[in-house]
């Protein structure tokens, strides 16, 4: 069969001409599911530590966090404001840092003073929601000593002083 097939002539001429049309495939709907896919998610909310024993001064606070999750985290958001009693405390100043480590160590606050303070995590998709909010409180100021009021005797000492703090001091240590 083959022999005699090769020996017909075979007309190799196409009928129509072939048209070619000029398609632009859309493929962003394939690059969103791939960038989907390589995504990292936002990051959940970290835990703020209460105060730690020595962690403060009178005008500076070490404020420790920690996450309890593998998310990814370039850095945190740490905020903070002065507690306050009255009324208008919504209207305190707040203040935000970026940090890169979990912890920050603030200066140049209010000696006995409570500060509040609150942390978010973030990375490339986004932030996390906020910590639950943690009261930490400065050292009081060292009170000062009444020169013009000290009195003494054979067996005695009456030692006055004044603190300069704002909210009232729990106790005091006299040595001798």
């Amino acid at each position: 069969r083959l022999e005699e097939f090769l020996k017909q002539e075979v007309d190799l001429e196409l009928s129509t001409l072939p048209e070619f049309e000029e398609r632009v495939i859309d493929v962003s709907e394939v690059e969103q599911l791939m960038n989907s896919i390589n995504t990292i998610p936002a990051p959940c909310a970290p835990v703020i530590n209460p105060q730690a024993p020595n962690a403060a001064t009178g005008t500076s606070l070490r404020v420790c966090w920690g996450l309890f999750s593998d998310d990814t985290v370039e850095c945190y958001q740490l905020c903070y404001k002065p507690v306050s009693n009255e009324r208008h405390s919504d209207e305190q100043a707040e203040h935000t840092l970026k940090v890169k480590e979990t912890y920050c160590t603030i200066t140049n606050l209010l000696p006995n003073t409570q500060y509040e303070f609150w942390v978010s995590a973030l990375n490339t998709s986004g932030i996390s929601p906020p910590s639950e909010r943690a009261v930490y409180v400065t050292a009081p100021s060292p009170p000062t000593i009444k020169i013009k009021k000290i009195r003494s005797c054979e067996n005695a000492a009456l030692v006055s002083w004044e603190s300069g703090d704002i909210n009232p001091v729990d106790s005091y240590t006299v040595e001798l």
